[in-house]
């Protein structure tokens, strides 16, 4: 591994999602930061993994995005690492109901802290370092910031703000940080099945263009995409979901 080598921050990689995207840039030639905040297990399981192939090539740091000390100090724990950074993938999402007449103030502040206010914060603190290297911010957002799903407005809202700060970004930071968010469909169900049934899936699979659900490697392979292959490509937000916009 040289001291060259591109580095990659990604939010939430220790599983699912973010942990297709650790890999496949990792695969790609990328030093990867994996953050995590509960799932410490998985984190260093894939950290431990990933050194097995390149050595001193991944690393691993925990933060509650809840806590805005606490992504300031990730943020700098991120530079003194490898002190560089090319690469910003705000993964880490918080996402569950919150039906009108149910909703808390506690559930607002935590939604759109992990959705919104953290990856602001995070681009915020991290801009000088992704200038200074010519990099890159890759925002995951959701079809439902576009679309919104019943039961979850605030969710949605959050998201909404997401594509918004992703276009903002790309404008302010501009011409040397590339901004851009991709839009995720049905990839990977929920893990409690009690928030959506076989039926309920397969109602989701029906109004999807392709007739199936993606795959987390879909999101990573776009993501790597736009990292590296796409350097006219700006503000943009990208739906990987299928063709489900087709037909909400």
């Amino acid at each position: 591994m040289t001291d060259t080598a591109p580095v990659a921050l990604l939010t939430g990689s220790a599983r699912r999602i973010g942990a297709a995207s650790a890999r496949e840039l990792h695969a790609r030639g990328y030093r990867v930061i994996i953050h995590y905040h509960r799932s410490q297990e998985a984190a260093q399981a894939l950290t431990a993994e990933l050194n097995q192939q390149r050595p001193d090539s991944v690393a691993c740091l925990a933060a509650d995005l809840q806590d805005m000390a606490a992504v300031q100090q990730l943020a700098t724990a991120a530079l003194d690492i490898w002190q560089r950074l090319d690469v910003l993938v705000n993964n880490a999402s918080s996402f569950y109901p919150t039906p009108i007449g149910q909703a808390t103030e506690a559930q607002f502040d935590e939604l759109f802290a992990s959705n919104l206010k953290a990856p602001f914060f995070l681009a915020q603190a991290l801009a000088p370092a992704l200038t200074e290297s010519r990099g890159v911010i890759i925002n995951i957002a959701d079809i439902h910031a576009q679309r919104p799903l019943k039961n979850h407005t605030l969710y949605c809202m959050a998201k909404a703000g997401n594509i918004m700060l992703t276009q903002s970004l790309a404008r302010e930071l501009a011409p040397h940080v590339r901004v851009n968010g991709i839009a995720p469909g049905a990839i990977i169900w929920p893990e409690d099945e009690s928030e959506l049934n076989a039926e309920a899936k397969a109602a989701i699979v029906q109004r999807i263009a392709l007739q199936r659900s993606g795959e987390a490697s879909d999101i990573a392979r776009t993501l790597a995409f736009l990292v590296i292959d796409a350097p006219y490509i700006t503000g943009q937000i990208l739906a990987v979901d299928g063709g489900r916009l087709l037909n909400h």
